[in-house]
């Protein structure tokens, strides 16, 4: 991290994010890269947010109403009023804090803290995690001076915006960041392969329901090698223990891992949901992946989100309605076959990772207010396609110098 900003000033900035982790993951890794060059940080939330786990002490929360204007016309007015509301405190905040840009990372806590820097001419910017801009951002996008993207291409994003466009990443906490540079763990054809299977912050019962058993159709040789870690919903525990234990596969399970960085450090295969974050850090590591995005997601966004990595060949992407335990020991199988494969489709996720996300951010965020744009990447003139053939040559260069290294 840098130790001091580019014009040796301290300054103030405030960031505003809903508060689930794949918000507040990268608000919290900007706000270190931000604090670790000496300005101030304050934080716009909700409840959730102002309490959620890994919050930076120095970062004080401020709690602001964020109404939703839904389908439902009924709830349209507390919405708004709610919206005004928190407009109101934030424009209050600003007078006493001062800050020279607001940053956004979507969710509802941050339309009105973005609604009030544009009534008071602060620079603002904001962030998508996700491959599909989200709909706060929508809405935001013509207001705001910059949109920082976390893939080359991003739908629902219109070509219009384009010159305001920058492709800097999604950061990831520091003790993932850390693992970068380390060699995929060690795998022979006899040892053991390591598994890890989470479904998010809340777990997800499908691959409960399906990774036990399509793990037991694994051929003996390879089920055999199995060391198998699985974050499940507390309901699940018990069935999940029975159904591995019928299987005879050595499985430790739980509903919550505070080492999970630790364990991601020594996974040779990991089965999830393809949140925002969740991609960050595989490809922040490089460890191969079979992804089953959440069904529900807004905008289907966490199919989206796996295609950068499955064109790498870093994962493999099953729908929740293909995926049964048939599939998946296919996949796995395709993946795993001998140990090369594995460490090919490593390879290819860590291509795909952007290690300096927090620092061009912060770069960005810095750049607001007068001081040119720091080395972010730009997407201008129409030409998404001009960030993907960036980010494959910056790919190529960190292949050649990893390769150089080993």
């Amino acid at each position: 991290m840098s130790s001091e900003t580019p014009t040796g000033a301290s300054r103030h900035f405030v960031l505003a994010a809903g508060g689930t982790g794949g918000h507040l993951i990268p608000a919290f890794a900007l706000a270190e890269e931000l604090h670790a060059r000496g300005h101030h940080v304050a934080l716009i939330t909700d409840e959730r947010g102002a309490n959620i786990p890994g919050k930076p002490e120095f970062l004080t929360a401020h709690v602001l109403p964020a109404g939703r204007i839904g389908k439902n016309p009924l709830k349209w007015v507390s919405g708004v009023r709610s919206i005004l509301e928190g407009r109101s405190m934030a424009m209050r905040l600003f007078e006493t804090f001062e800050p020279s840009a607001i940053v956004g990372f979507g969710g509802y806590p941050a339309f009105p803290a973005l609604l009030a820097a544009g009534s008071v001419n602060l620079p603002s910017v904001v962030h998508e995690q996700n491959a599909v801009l989200g709909r706060v951002n929508r809405l935001l996008a013509r207001k705001v001076d910059a949109i920082a993207t976390s893939y080359p291409e991003v739908s629902r994003l219109k070509l219009k915006y384009a010159d305001k466009v920058h492709l800097v990443g999604n950061p990831v906490r520091e003790e993932v960041l850390a693992l970068r540079d380390e060699d995929f763990p060690a795998l022979t054809e006899e040892g053991l392969l390591r598994v890890l299977i989470t479904g998010g912050s809340q777990g997800a019962t499908v691959l409960s329901e399906v990774v036990p058993d399509g793990l037991a159709m694994l051929p003996p040789a390879l089920r055999s090698r199995l060391q198998v870690t699985q974050q499940c919903r507390a309901e699940d525990l018990n069935a999940v223990r029975e159904r591995y234990s019928n299987h005879d596969i050595p499985a430790e399970l739980g509903t919550y891992f505070e080492d999970m960085h630790e364990r991601l450090a020594d996974t040779h295969l990991f089965i999830g949901r393809a949140g925002a974050s969740t991609i960050a850090e595989l490809t922040a590591v490089g460890r191969p992946a079979i992804l089953v995005p959440l069904p529900i997601a807004t905008d289907d966004h966490q199919a989206a989100n796996t295609d950068e990595i499955a064109k790498a060949g870093g994962a493999r992407m099953i729908r929740q309605d293909k995926f049964t335990p048939k599939e998946l020991a296919k996949q796995i199988q395709a993946l795993a076959q001998n140990p090369a494969s594995l460490a090919n489709a490593a390879h290819g996720s860590w291509n795909c990772g952007r290690p300096k996300a927090a620092k061009d951010l912060a770069d960005l965020v810095e750049s607001m207010g007068g001081i040119d744009l720091m080395d972010v990447i730009r997407v201008g003139e129409g030409a998404p396609r001009a960030a993907a053939d960036a980010t494959k040559t910056q790919a190529a260069s960190r292949d050649s110098s990893k390769d150089a290294a080993a």
